[in-house]
């Protein structure tokens, strides 16, 4: 996805996990934080407690959905996938994309990755790798004080 797109509908979902959003859920209420990853992806595993923390920081203030990208075959367990949720404490509604079809619509190609979107729906960045975990906080706290001024 480019700069200022807009977010793709959030159709196509194989299941949901820990809750359920529809893309006009999100539109004109307030920012959205949309991360893919994978139970393949030993980065997104380790990336886990920074998005816990994000959420519970944010958790009235922002969005946030998680969209499982399977890599491998294994990946299209569900059991599975709701194993290492557990495990790993995610709260956050996830969108398992069992067919690829919402990481196609944002022409994803990484896990871990993350998008920051308005709360118009405008794409406002978008970074993967869970080393710049402090940009990802800087761009949303930028946002948040944006909509308050």
């Amino acid at each position: 996805m480019r700069l200022h797109e807009q977010m793709p509908e959030l159709t196509g979902a194989t299941a949901w996990l820990n809750g359920y959003y529809e893309k006009e859920d999100l539109i004109g209420n307030k920012p959205t934080l949309i991360h893919f990853w994978s139970i393949s992806c030993r980065q997104c595993k380790e990336a886990m407690p920074y998005m816990n923390q994000f959420h519970n920081r944010y958790k009235d203030k922002v969005n946030i959905i998680a969209v499982h990208m399977p890599r491998l075959e294994g990946d299209l367990n569900l059991e599975e996938i709701k194993r290492v949720a557990a495990q790993h404490n995610m709260t956050q509604p996830i969108f398992v994309d069992g067919k690829l079809r919402l990481t196609n619509a944002f022409d994803n190609q990484f896990v871990p990755a993350y998008y920051i979107f308005d709360k118009y729906g405008k794409l406002r960045h978008s970074q993967t790798e869970r080393s710049g975990m402090h940009m990802l906080q800087k761009r949303i706290d930028r946002m948040l004080n944006e909509m308050n001024r």
